[in-house]
């Protein structure tokens, strides 16, 4: 179910969570004073997805594709794990994709 709105108008909870995580791990990751070699691509990816969240139709294989390319970037910095791990529970909510 690739809605973005429940019957009512309201906010489909599910990227209501998708909106929040990225939020949240894009403000740890501006907080996070330490550079590492990755960060512009963790913040792009991290740009794409709040993109996803905020548009009409999600693209759930592009919504796995950032995902992956934020786990690649910041992986290993353990300050951002929480925050990573929230944003994977959040995309898991859509399920899998259609396309492979």
């Amino acid at each position: 179910m690739d809605q973005r709105c429940v019957p009512g108008s309201q906010v489909d909870p599910r990227v209501a969570e998708l909106r929040s995580a990225v939020a949240r791990l894009r403000r740890q990751l501006a907080a996070h004073r330490a550079e590492f070699l990755d960060r512009s691509i963790a913040e792009e990816a991290l740009a794409t997805l709040a993109g996803l969240a905020a548009a009409d139709h999600l693209d759930i294989p592009m919504l796995r594709r950032s995902l992956l390319l934020v786990a690649g970037a910041i992986g290993s910095v353990s300050a951002l794990g929480d925050g990573l791990r929230q944003l994977r529970e959040a995309v898991d909510l859509f399920g899998t994709s259609s396309r492979a």
